[in-house]
């Protein structure tokens, strides 16, 4: 299953989604130049390594040489493969030009940093001690799919279906697709305390972002969303 694209038209440029994914795309092929070594020293620098606060021979570690609030930040920019990044974008692209048009552009990009750090610290309680770097924009990501749940939920997500070789699209309610997606993240960051505490998937991250752009979408909207029943 793989969302296209959804039946809400966009009334103003999303410069800043299109910036946000540009940075994110710099910061990779940046991390491409980099020899294995540099790469891990730089994941380990700048990726959020929950251990790095709550672990005493972590503290002062030589390995991190960041402040420790720059990865909070520089987290959010940083991805593991093409896989990471495209993945991530695509959902950025499809969500986020809806949400810039409701919040403009400057709450909607602290709307985005916000949910980082909420998406963040919902990573940190669940896996506290975890010294895996947590890198990726999808906790951010998934707060402008929580806000795009609440705004338009009347909106269709065409959905390319892969059926024994042979593409089906169909059009989803994106109160459906969210819904189903939130479920599929709450499952596996279940799973994932029972089974695997220190899973390579940040599924708490993604359940925060969410559940905070639900919440909190709304008090960053400067003006009435649009509502379409399509």
């Amino acid at each position: 299953m793989f969302p296209l694209k959804d039946t809400i038209p966009s009334y103003t440029k999303p410069v800043l989604t299109v910036s946000i994914i540009v940075a994110n795309v710099i910061v990779f092929f940046y991390e491409l130049s980099l020899d294995p070594r540099e790469l891990l020293a730089f994941l380990y620098n700048y990726g959020f390594v929950p251990g790095r606060y709550t672990l005493e021979q972590l503290k002062g570690a030589a390995v991190f040489q960041s402040n420790p609030l720059v990865p909070l930040f520089s987290s959010m920019f940083l991805h593991g493969g093409w896989t990471h990044l495209i993945g991530n974008m695509w959902s950025l692209w499809l969500f986020g030009d809806n949400v810039e048009d409701v919040m403009g552009k400057f709450n909607f990009l602290m709307f985005y940093i916000c949910s980082g750090l909420v998406a963040m610290g919902m990573h940190f309680l669940a896996n506290i001690h975890s010294t895996v770097p947590t890198i990726g924009a999808s906790g951010a990501i998934s707060g402008i799919m929580g806000a795009y749940f609440v705004f338009f939920p009347y909106s269709r997500i065409i959905t390319l279906f892969i059926i024994f070789l042979f593409p089906l699209l169909v059009e989803i309610p994106a109160v459906f697709y969210l819904g189903m997606w939130f479920l599929s993240q709450l499952f596996n960051g279940t799973l994932s305390i029972v089974a695997s505490p220190f899973s390579g998937v940040a599924w708490w991250a993604h359940i925060g972002g969410f559940v905070f752009g639900i919440l909190a979408g709304g008090f960053f909207v400067r003006r009435s969303p649009r509502r379409y029943r399509i």
